[in-house]
């Protein structure tokens, strides 16, 4: 079963990714990020992809998507906050983007 991040595991998963661009969201224990494609269509095939992913995972992300930007929040509603799977569909949406 997952869990909520610990205090001590905190840094090492979410470090990397603040590096990359993730943001804490306010008033949550949740990661945001921002994707901003060349048009919708690129847009739209990298969410494809990361669909993919996320239901082999079974770990869904919050996104909206408007053109060519797609917005991006993690967090693991089972546990009430950030679990590793967070962390690891970010890491993924990251590697699918090219960042």
């Amino acid at each position: 079963m997952t869990e909520k991040l610990s205090e001590e595991t905190r840094g090492p998963l979410l470090d990397p990714l603040m590096a990359r661009g993730w943001e804490m969201v306010d008033g949550r224990d949740a990661i945001h990020k921002s994707f901003v494609f060349a048009d919708f269509v690129e847009a739209f095939g990298w969410m494809t992809r990361v669909a993919i992913w996320a239901e082999k995972w079974d770990h869904h992300p919050e996104w909206c998507n408007v053109y060519k930007t797609v917005d991006v929040t993690l967090t693991t509603h089972d546990v009430g906050g950030l679990s590793t799977l967070d962390a690891k569909l970010a890491r993924k949406m990251d590697t699918l983007a090219g960042a």
